[in-house]
């Protein structure tokens, strides 16, 4: 386990309150549910990060190479794969 630091926190009333009422409602201490709310956050933030680089690529990308694939025949497509059925899809030109 890695060392563990102290942090202090100020936080209003009402986001006080908040937390130790979703903390009792799951059994938990109000410490705990603000470790584990800290540690989703910082996950949320990454994966936001990692979408917003994904698809800043994707779109250089297709800006690049002008080849992309049609809403609607994705869907079809997609459709058809979750229905066990043959189906190919193929780029367009944007």
């Amino acid at each position: 386990m890695s060392p563990v630091s102290t942090t202090s926190l100020k936080l209003s009333e009402e986001v006080k309150l908040q937390a130790i009422t979703a903390a009792k409602d799951l059994g938990i201490t109000p410490h705990a549910f603000m470790v584990e709310a800290i540690k989703q956050a910082s996950i949320n933030a990454e994966l936001r990060r990692s979408l917003i680089e994904d698809s800043n690529n994707a779109r250089t990308l297709v800006l690049k190479d002008g080849k992309v694939y049609e809403s609607d025949k994705v869907f079809k497509h997609l459709k058809a794969r979750i229905a066990s059925k043959r189906s190919t899809l193929k780029v367009t030109n944007w």
